[in-house]
């Protein structure tokens, strides 16, 4: 079952590796926070990571906090070394956690990738959304959380 809209943002702990600098719960009490899951075998999730940096860039003067998980799907996913490959070679310079174990994955009932959980600045889930849409359904809710006038 998907986490439930107004749960608490779960721990960040029992994370193989971070990159790019280790996140905690603590360190973003009070801002807004967007938590991707994605793959490295994930061809979808591939294609979205520019987005995702555009996403960050944008918002980042309204002191949005984003956080990457891969999540491997396969024994292979587990490598570290293709992993941080593919942090580098599309940029992705917010802190990601390499969740070989799944201990992210399931604190946050998380079953797809790519997928998208927005908290808000008191930390509670607003918005969930996975898939080829994903990012499109984020829109809104995100402006909303941010407190972004149309």
């Amino acid at each position: 079952m998907p986490m439930r809209l107004r749960t608490e943002m779960p721990e960040l702990t029992g994370v193989t590796e971070w990159v790019n600098g280790e996140v905690s719960k603590a360190d973003l009490k009070g801002k807004p926070v967007l938590v991707h899951f994605w793959s490295i075998s994930c061809g979808l999730c591939k294609k979205s990571l520019p987005d995702v940096n555009a996403l960050r860039e944008k918002y980042k003067e309204h002191d949005l906090q984003v956080i990457g998980v891969h999540m491997p799907r396969s024994e292979k996913d587990t490598e570290i070394g293709p992993v941080k490959e593919t942090i580098e070679k599309y940029e992705l310079k917010h802190p990601q956690a390499i969740d070989n174990e799944h201990n992210v994955v399931d604190a946050f009932e998380n079953e797809f990738v790519p997928s998208f959980y927005l908290f808000d600045r008191d930390g509670l889930l607003r918005h969930r959304s996975a898939g080829e849409k994903a990012l499109s359904l984020l829109q809104k809710p995100l402006e909303k959380v941010l407190g972004i006038k149309e």
